[in-house]
């Protein structure tokens, strides 16, 4: 597993996974996104954003739209795209990269911490009204110190090894029994044998 930036021919798949996990996608660019890739089979496990406010009186990153595909979970794939979008904003000189999501415990196990409303910057301020109104009720606002962040070393590990989840795992595949047919006694309109 590895995490890119995204390209161009990645545009739709991320718009499609955007929709299907009710993500965030005001101002959609897809440079701005990082994708969790598999090494093996080129396929794509993860996605996550940087998005970078621009107000007069400093710019502000956030992170936002970040989601799984359901069959890559609970195998780091979302810590280490989170992990990559943390160390982009520091390389582009952001000391503190915000979030504004319900998923609160998931993001204080790498370090980030919660902070008020009223002490976010203005164009967070609303954008936070905006993610309460429209996508996740929940949304919380927090913050972290972009030298701080901490990879658990479970998810690291499990990233490494990280594989899709086997569908037949998923859903066993039905049968006739499944609709109450004994299949050895039942005979049926174009039986031939």
């Amino acid at each position: 597993m590895y995490v890119r930036d995204a390209k161009n021919r990645d545009e739709a798949w991320l718009l499609d996974h955007i929709e299907a996990m009710g993500l965030d996608e005001t101002a959609f660019r897809s440079r701005d996104y990082v994708i969790a890739m598999d090494e093996y089979d080129n396929e794509r496990a993860g996605f996550g954003r940087i998005r970078i406010h621009k107000p007069d009186d400093g710019e502000v990153c956030e992170l936002t739209s970040i989601g799984v595909v359901m069959e890559w979970r609970e195998q780091g794939v979302g810590a280490h795209v989170v992990e990559r979008l943390v160390k982009t904003a520091a390389d582009k000189d952001f000391e503190v990269v915000f979030a504004l999501s319900g998923a609160t415990d998931y993001l204080a196990q790498f370090g980030f911490e919660p902070i008020e409303p009223a002490k976010l910057p203005d164009v967070l301020q609303r954008r936070l009204e905006q993610k309460q109104e429209s996508l996740d009720p929940e949304a919380t606002p927090m913050r972290i110190e972009t030298a701080r962040f901490r990879m658990p070393r479970q998810l690291r590990e499990a990233f490494k090894k990280a594989r899709p989840e086997d569908e037949s795992e998923q859903e066993p595949e039905e049968g006739p029994e499944d609709f109450g047919i004994d299949p050895d006694e039942a005979t049926y309109k174009y039986d031939t044998g």
